[in-house]
This record gives C-alpha cells, structure tokens and sequence, in this order.
C-alpha cells in the first residue's frame, strides 16, 4: 500500500518540492544545502540575512498524552 500511496504521490506531484522528510532522494543534507544556496543568493545581492533556529528537542515530551 505505501509503495502504491508513493507512485501516486510522484506521479501527480502532490508534494512541495520542499518537502525533504519522509522522501527519497530528499535528505536533511539537501535542505541543508538548499538554505545554504539561498543565504549566499541573498548576500551576493547585498540584502539582510536573518536566521532563526528553534531547538524543538523536547517538544513532543511536554504534550499530554
């Protein structure tokens, strides 16, 4: 079912091209080089970079189950 589920996804491209998790071919090291290209993009143009990065380590322990 889940390789069914998959070629149907891909084949009516039904996900966002940044949508890394959970694909293959679509590691955490692609998104990571995706940001990297857009940051550089941004500073050879001379405007602002602004980064905001939440560690979110812990978030699933503190919902009530």
């Amino acid at each position: 079912m889940a390789s069914r589920l998959t070629k149907f996804i891909t084949a009516n491209s039904l996900l966002n091209d940044y949508q890394f998790g959970f694909r293959r071919h679509h590691s955490t090291s692609l998104a990571l080089i995706d940001v990297i290209d857009n940051v550089y993009s941004h500073l050879d143009n001379k405007e602002y970079v602004l980064g905001i990065y939440l560690d979110l380590k812990k978030a699933f322990s503190t919902v009530d189950h």
